[in-house]
């Protein structure tokens, strides 16, 4: 009996004051058309109501994948808890789960990513919730915020801190799901599930069986589905008797601004000479320093903004194997992609579901990560889960607590100021006039990455800006290598407040790496 049913249809199986939990991330594996539905339903009947979501990555975007806004309803939606929002540039309108987030009208809550798939698994198998140490001393730590991002989350707190075989640790009780809703390329007609299309898998298996071990409803969203028995086992990633409900929707978009190419789900290779390269400027200058730490065989983790260009230094210097990249969507090597596509790789060596990547960054089996910042302050802590002036500029946390939480080494690359005129010269950087304001400061306004914890575990910190690499000193930021053209005193230290020292041994970094050739790396 065919499982196929109307993205209505499942909308209406959706009971109110349900927890719904929705694989995605942004607009990669979105299944946009199921939340649109639901939200539909709710504009007609007033139901579903007083909903209870959970999006361990963000579901949708701001360039025509809604996703959670459809959803963002006063009286449908009462709490939310997510590992990331949807994010954009200030040019664009905010989305509505923001205006309800600042305004106070739903009780929200930034879950780190990796947390909030233990969650799933736990209530699985109806364990007693998550007991980990990745948050500590951050804002997911309830001596801060407790992952709360308004009044009405502070008030319904979801972690605390707590003693266990003596030892401190922080406890997330379960939030068990009633719903499930997913996504997938392919579905038979008893709900079996591929993801031949997709560009990863996500979590969506371990979400459903979260929801089935407690008696609720799946919902899987697809491109087509076939006959029963013309799936291969080895490819079905969720097997059918977890599955409900399955909606059809031939016109699902892959990812962000891509509605379908074959690199990124691995069923086509790209040669590497098809893969653009960055544009000469400062921000290549600062990725291409962090490229110096890597090496030959190393296992890294790569993060958005500046940080996302590292692969494609090795790229132009004739290296793109050289590193194997492992990125929290759950590909495994190959090539990271940038911009709309971020979360999705071409030539990847396998996909890894997000669950078990994020076990693997929790337990830091790689080598390093490449992460980008807002801000920094004089303690080492950094900012990129937060601006109250433009929230919706950043995505809140994502997988960065749980990857920075116990890492061997962390890079992170930005801008020393905000808005400054800087430009490249045959002598160097030259800082033709200075920013607004400094992204040095005294307190971060979110601490996303525990400065002080990073020295309590003896862990590798880098900052590398477009004027000087800083290393987390005891005493605070210490710049340990000068940009060429750069003056210390006046560029760094004046700039910054005083909040950055210069090392009396600080070396002056090459002028090679301001150079519009290929730079030289060996693996």
């Amino acid at each position: 009996m065919s499982k196929v049913a109307s993205a209505a249809e499942a909308a209406a199986r959706i009971p109110d004051d349900a927890t719904v939990t929705v694989s995605s991330s942004s607009s990669l594996g979105c299944p946009d058309l199921v939340l649109k539905a639901i939200g539909a339903r709710f504009d007609a009947e007033g139901h579903p109501r007083n909903l209870t979501t959970l999006h361990p990555i963000a579901a949708g975007d701001m360039y025509g994948v809604r996703g959670m806004d459809h959803i963002a309803r006063d009286g449908l939606l009462r709490r939310v808890l997510a590992g990331s929002y949807p994010s954009g540039p200030s040019s664009l309108p905010m989305p509505e789960i923001w205006r309800m987030i600042v305004e106070d009208r739903v009780a929200a809550y930034n879950v780190p990513s990796g947390i909030m798939f233990d969650m799933h698994r736990e209530a699985a198998a109806r364990r007693p919730g998550v007991l980990t140490k990745i948050g500590f001393d951050t804002f997911a730590d309830p001596i801060r915020e407790g992952c709360a991002m308004n009044a009405s989350a502070d008030a319904e707190p979801i972690v605390r801190r707590v003693e266990f075989d003596g030892d401190t640790w922080l406890h997330f009780p379960n939030v068990i799901p009633d719903v499930c809703v997913l996504r997938a390329t392919t579905a038979d007609e008893f709900g079996n599930l591929t993801y031949e299309h997709e560009g990863a898998y996500l979590g969506g298996l371990e979400q459903a069986i979260c929801v089935r071990n407690h008696g609720g409803l799946v919902i899987a969203q697809v491109s087509r589905v076939t006959a029963r028995g013309s799936l291969r086992p080895h490819d079905v990633r969720v097997p059918g008797h977890l599955v409900d409900l399955v909606v059809v929707d031939p016109d699902q978009k892959q990812t962000c601004e891509t509605p379908y190419d074959p690199a990124i789900s691995g069923q086509v290779m790209r040669p590497w000479s098809s893969f653009a390269t960055p544009e000469h400027g400062i921000e290549k200058v600062i990725a291409r320093r962090a490229a110096q730490e890597l090496r030959g065989g190393m296992v890294a983790n790569l993060g958005f903004g500046i940080s996302a260009m590292v692969p494609r230094i090795l790229l132009e210097a004739g290296h793109p194997e050289a590193v194997t990249w492992a990125i929290e969507q759950g590909a495994v090597g190959g090539m990271p992609l940038t911009d709309f596509a971020f979360g999705c790789a071409s030539n990847a060596d396998a996909f890894v579901p997000s669950p078990q990547q994020f076990i693997f960054f929790q337990g830091a089996g790689f080598d390093m990560s490449f992460l980008s910042f807002l801000e920094v302050d004089v303690e080492g802590n950094v900012n990129v889960s937060k601006l109250s002036k433009k929230p919706y500029l950043t995505a809140g946390c994502g997988g960065f607590v749980d990857i920075t939480s116990q890492a061997r080494k962390i890079v992170f690359s930005g801008w020393f100021e905000a808005g400054a005129q800087v430009e490249l010269t045959e002598q160097g950087v030259s800082i033709a006039s200075p920013g607004k304001f400094t992204k040095m400061v005294d307190r971060v306004e979110h601490v996303t990455f525990s400065g002080r914890r990073a020295r309590e575990l003896g862990q590798d910190v880098l900052y590398i800006t477009e004027r000087c690499v800083m290393r987390l000193g005891e005493t605070g930021l210490v710049a340990t290598e000068i940009m060429p053209g750069i003056d210390p005193e006046r560029d760094i230290v004046a700039a910054s407040g005083g909040r950055v020292t210069i090392d009396e041994n600080a070396a002056r970094m090459p002028l090679s790496l301001l150079t519009e050739g290929p730079m030289e790396w060996q693996p």
